[in-house]
């Protein structure tokens, strides 16, 4: 493949250049080991407890956003293009940043080993522009772990300093950076390596094809929180990897009036508002799925390639009826989305075939839909269940549904004989749902593991399956909601 052999990336002001980079190489590792920037922690390195936080700037529609990232599963040439802010660059001219200021005066700092992360998924929020309540703090700071228990000065130091003002240095420099990132954007393929070993981030269709038709063995690589861990967990040895990233083609959302189509390489963040417009539901099911620094990485497309049965994503845009692109060279294909998952760890892709994009109906005005992810802890935390639902009425008839769950059994799956069973029923017979929720254990048979006992899993599918019902049908008289209440809707 023809193209560039180096990586290009915007540091302390200045353009670094590396023709020489392992394929696994993390941005931590290159920070803490080759730049000696050792101000960025490593602590979990799986991506959960936030030491690790680094700000990464990219061009979003030509305007320049800092997002908090996970630089313990962040691969190197992942950075490629892009601008890598980290807390030892903040203080400058022996003045603290303001979001460090803050911090000081609130007292926000205890041990200091998670201090980092917390100042630097801060910065992001602070050049973001917005005016910081306490809920977009709390959603901010959820991917950032303290053992000391001291998020309320951390939380004070937030609202001082975020208010939607920023001035400092990065801010002064926005149009200049803008300039050089826009000089960095060249458009053209990337590999460093060779047949042996590589890391490869094509960013045209024809490269792509070329790159998956010679080597169907490598390692598709989207936001890395996935295969991030492969690296530091499992230790697998990954010699050749091709990310998607810089491949325009897979990283558009399209809206037409009657769908959604999200390209394979979309973050969760770039998707949420296009989602989320769909129902208030899937908003909050995208906000929940990690924190902000795997949501500015990680990928819906991501998620349904690699088939795991408490993937977040699937049941939902399954129970909606999606429908994913597959291709293969110039061949494309499309298959729907409940038939690609064909049993644990087994999807209906050929070797050199990739996801290309998903497209996720929008509901109309006689549906309805409920989405609803249970987990031991509210944030940051995998699905021991996750139900979601698709109602098609004539009046107060169910005409027809659509339901899926993740977590009961080994790959997202739809309860055919539960959706047979509630099929013109009355949203007020409440005597008929049960009855209907009595076919989802012939619908599944869950396992129990360390999240969710098989018994817990099939009674809290039965009881989100009448939630659900309870809420379309505009039963108001008790609250269904913890948190996130949204407005009961009368489907009549």
């Amino acid at each position: 493949m023809t193209g560039r052999n180096r990586i290009r990336f915007l540091r302390r002001g200045e353009v670094v250049e590396l023709t020489v980079m392992a394929p696994m190489r993390t941005l931590l590792d290159y920070l803490r080991l080759e730049e000696a920037s050792r101000g960025t922690k490593e602590g979990c390195g799986e991506g959960d407890c936030g030491a690790c936080t680094v700000s990464l700037g990219s061009l979003k529609d030509g305007r320049l956003v800092y997002e908090p990232v996970n630089a313990c599963i962040l691969l190197l040439g992942q950075v490629d293009g892009k601008e890598v802010v980290t807390v030892d660059d903040l203080s400058q001219g022996g003045r603290l940043h303001p979001i460090q200021q803050a911090m000081v005066d609130s007292h926000g700092s205890q041990c200091g080993f998670c201090t980092p992360g917390f100042v630097m998924s801060l910065f992001a929020l602070y050049q973001s522009g917005v005016a910081a309540d306490r809920q977009v703090v709390v959603d901010q700071l959820a991917g950032n772990l303290c053992r000391c228990t001291g998020y309320r000065p951390i939380v004070e130091a937030a609202l001082a300093s975020c208010t939607g003002r920023p001035d400092d240095a990065w801010s002064k420099a926005r149009g200049e950076t803008e300039k050089t990132l826009a000089g960095l954007d060249d458009g053209s393929d990337l590999f460093i390596g060779d047949d042996n070993g590589f890391f490869a981030a094509p960013a045209s269709d024809e490269a792509l094809a070329q790159l998956t038709e010679k080597h169907p063995d490598a390692v598709l690589l989207s936001g890395a929180t996935d295969v991030g861990l492969w690296i530091t967990k499992q230790l697998r040895d990954i010699g050749k990897i091709i990310h998607l990233g810089r491949m325009r083609s897979l990283c558009r959302v399209a809206e037409t009036a009657d769908a959604v189509t999200l390209g394979a390489a979309v973050t969760y963040a770039e998707a949420e508002r296009a989602l989320g417009s769909i129902d208030p539901d899937l908003a909050e099911l995208l906000r929940r799925i990690g924190s902000k620094q795997v949501r500015a990485s990680g990928t819906v497309g991501g998620n349904i390639a690699n088939g795991s049965p408490i993937g977040d994503t699937p049941p939902a845009l399954i129970a909606l009826g999606s429908e994913l692109e597959l291709r293969k060279g110039t061949v494309t294909r499309a298959v729907a989305l409940e038939d690609f998952f064909i049993a644990y760890g087994k999807q209906d892709r050929a070797p050199g075939e990739i996801v290309a994009s998903v497209r996720v109906p929008k509901l109309k005005r006689d549906e309805a839909f409920r989405c609803y992810k249970i987990t031991k802890r509210f944030d940051q935390d995998i699905s021991s269940v996750l139900a979601a639902f698709k109602f098609t009425l004539d009046g107060r008839r169910i005409a027809s549904a659509r339901i899926a769950y993740g977590g009961m059994a080994a790959t997202p799956k739809r309860a055919a004989k539960t959706e047979a069973a509630v099929q013109n029923l009355s949203l007020d017979d409440a005597a008929g749902w049960n009855q209907a929720a009595d076919c989802l254990s012939e619908d599944f048979q869950p396992i129990g593991d360390h999240r969710a006992s098989a018994d817990y899993r099939m009674q809290t599918a039965r009881a989100l399956f009448i939630k659900a019902l309870t809420e379309i049908s505009g039963e108001a008289t008790r609250n269904t909601r913890v948190t996130g209440v949204r407005e009961l809707v009368d489907a009549g």
